[in-house]
């Protein structure tokens, strides 16, 4: 673009007439070669007045002292680039191409004085001083006629180029030194959070079924209204670099043991992430925090659908959380994946990595470890997009372990007097393997998970914890609609489950089909209310602490329930 820019040099006089009637008269008869003809003419005339660009350069210099003969030089370079750039424009759209070689202004309104308004403004023109040393370097190589000059010019470039260059440098200095400032402590960190109001109702309960109970929400039974399911507040930052914290207690927590006192304050998240670089591909998460197993286990309960995580998955560890080390792999493109899926409200569960590898105790986030032996986890997903821009998301994910049940007194069968089951003070082997698939509502989405392995259960006899096999999983679809009143999410939801239900006292074995079909209404970015219809087959795995009296039996009815949500 360069050696056709510099035909278009200054024009003189006599060039101006010319090229002005020329493009008048060609307008005026529209030639049906006008587009052709005129870019000929113009490039053949400018190219002939080239040798004037020294003379018309001194004469720039005389009305514009601040500015170098060089540095206006550069100057004229990139408006004539403009202007041809104009003409290019003005020949495809028929328009008078007079009108870009010579733009009128306020001050010189025809097209016959338009070059003189360039060569008699004042305003030292704006240009890259980098730029026009190097352009003064290359035409004193291509002059050979003006070396003198020239040199004397490349002389007073270099000067100026020295110049320019020590002033970048102190301006990058100044920008780190800006950077390195450090910052006041509330634009460190971030404090946020979200809190969840909930009112449970059971519409139908079958004959001879046990009462209603779920073990994630203890509104759910006899005798029970509203409930403040969750109030968390969420303070997080990075320290340094190198240093992030992430801190989250929650203000309506209820004590296993205690029925009558609620709303304690617990920790859910207390860890710290140190990045091993910079780009935080690499990271130790050190503290109490989400163990990486089950997809929807890692999903924040705020950005779920489903009230309730599936039991198949949250069995596995208690409140999905406990105390260890893990490491975690993201490459930069999986950050984005990761983080796009929560800004977008997809209902992603966050980023806990491409591959994530850890220890932890096994008792559960907030309990009092019970052995010696370390829970290994270890997690692997794929996160994909499909050309059309779909989303999606494949993983594998295993943990292994010993796991203590704590046991509570019981009526074998329902008869006789209360005993404790017998359980091991070492611990019983505790280990799954569980694979996820999530395809992002955009707007149909999908999700399943399924797990597999051996774990504590209370026998059938009701006298002893042992090990046996657990399964199950869950598969989801739901479907993302905006309207004018918010984005709402519809969603059906099954869920099956077979194994001992290990977190729950001594570890009773649970039989569990649950259907779901519910609405989540976002009403804004700060409220949203959830409605879900939930047909329950599940044991009930609250134990019954009286004899001669079944401690466990099938809970068979239909629980309507509704959620309000607000975040802050």
């Amino acid at each position: 673009m360069l050696s056709l820019t510099s035909a278009f040099g200054p024009i003189g006089s006599a060039g101006k007439k010319i090229a002005a009637n020329d493009a008048e008269t060609c307008h005026q008869r529209r030639f049906p070669a006008f587009k052709r003809s005129w870019a000929i003419v113009v490039l053949a005339f400018n190219a002939a007045l080239w040798p004037q660009i020294s003379s018309n350069a001194q004469e720039l210099v005389q009305l514009s002292e601040p500015a170098t003969p060089l540095e206006l030089l550069e100057a004229r370079f990139k408006e004539t680039e403009l202007r041809l750039r104009a003409l290019e424009a003005s020949i495809q759209s028929q328009a008078d191409p007079s009108q870009a070689l010579f733009p009128a202004d306020a001050t010189n309104p025809t097209n016959a004085q338009g070059l003189q308004y360039y060569t008699s403004r004042q305003t030292e023109p704006s240009f890259d001083p980098q730029d026009a040393a190097a352009l003064g370097q290359t035409e004193s190589s291509k002059d050979s006629k003006s070396g003198e000059s020239k040199s004397k010019d490349g002389s007073g470039s270099g000067e100026k180029k020295s110049e320019d260059k020590d002033a970048k440098k102190s301006d990058k200095k100044d920008e780190k030194k800006d950077e390195k400032k450090k910052k006041t402590w509330f634009e460190k960190y971030t404090l946020r959070g979200y809190a969840q109001f909930r009112i449970n109702e059971t519409l139908d309960l079958q004959d001879g079924s046990f009462p209603s109970y779920l073990p994630g929400d203890s509104s759910v039974g006899d005798n029970q209204s509203f409930l403040l399911r969750r109030a968390r507040l969420i303070f997080s930052g990075d320290m340094s670099e190198h240093l992030g914290v992430y801190l989250q207690p929650d203000f309506a927590a209820s004590i296993p043991g205690i029925n009558d006192q609620i709303k304690y304050v617990q920790i859910r998240d207390w860890y710290s992430d140190l990045y091993l670089d910079t780009g935080k591909v690499h990271r130790l998460r050190i503290g109490q925090s989400k163990i990486p197993y089950g997809w929807e286990n890692m999903q924040s309960s705020s950005n779920r659908l489903s009230l309730d995580r599936n039991d198949a998955f949250n069995s596995a560890a208690r409140n999905e959380r406990d105390l260890g080390v893990f490491y975690y792999w993201t490459p930069k493109s999986a950050q984005d994946f990761f983080k796009y899926t929560i800004d977008e409200g997809l209902k992603g569960s966050g980023n806990y990595g491409i591959f994530g590898l850890g220890v932890y105790n096994g008792q559960g986030g907030s309990f009092r470890e019970q052995n010696d032996n370390l829970h290994v986890v270890a997690r692997f997903t794929l996160p994909r997009t499909l050309p059309n821009g779909q989303l999606y998301e494949l993983g594998i994910q295993g943990y292994t372990g010993d796991y203590n049940v704590l046991t509570s007194p019981v009526s074998p069968l329902g008869t006789g007097s209360l005993i404790n089951p017998f359980s091991k003070s070492t611990g019983y082997s505790d280990e799954r393997i569980g694979w996820s698939g999530i395809y992002y509502p955009q707007p149909l989405g999908f999700q399943a998970e399924w797990n597999v392995g051996r774990g504590p259960a209370l026998n059938a006899q009701q006298t002893a914890i042992e090990e046996q096999s657990v399964k199950g999983g869950y598969a989801q679809t739901m479907y993302q609609y905006k309207s004018n009143y918010g984005v709402m999410f519809p969603f059906l939801r099954y869920q099956y489950f077979r194994g001992g239900y290990k977190t729950e006292r001594n570890a009773p074995y649970a039989r569990i089909d649950d259907y779901e079909i519910g609405l989540e209404w976002q009403m804004n970015s700060s409220a949203e209310l959830t409605t879900v219809y939930t047909f329950a087959d599940r044991t009930n795995t609250a134990t019954r602490s009286q004899a001669n009296t079944l401690s466990y039996g099938q809970f068979v009815g239909d629980v309507l329930r509704m959620q309000f949500q607000f975040n802050y």
